[in-house]
């Protein structure tokens, strides 16, 4: 069984056991979060689709670690004026692990 799920402002197709890297979402490492905004979710033969969410359907997942992404790089030039500026972003991330699908 497979899901769609939208957080974060993205979208993910998950299924049972897998690891997601999605935007950081609230808990320590341990905790169980559950996803309500399911998109599409069904098997290779029977897929529902929401309109735009599928009712009564959720995605549970255990938050494995929070951490930060890698670094991205902010360079602002102008030409012939010696004006130079250099910022990095490091933007929060949690790995999930999807324990469970349930749809109705």
């Amino acid at each position: 069984m497979f899901a769609v799920i939208k957080t974060g402002g993205k979208q993910y197709k998950v299924a049972k056991d897998d690891l997601i890297i999605v935007e950081k979402v609230e808990g320590e490492a341990g905790d169980k979060v559950k996803f309500g905004e399911v998109l599409m979710c069904g098997t290779d033969g029977d897929v529902s689709v929401g309109a735009p969410v599928v009712k009564g359907a959720s995605v549970a997942g255990e938050v494995v670690e929070q951490r930060q992404g890698k670094k991205v790089l902010v360079f602002k030039k102008k030409r012939r004026q010696t004006y130079r500026r250099k910022k990095g972003h490091r933007q929060l991330e949690s790995v999930v692990r999807i324990t469970g699908i349930t749809a109705k």
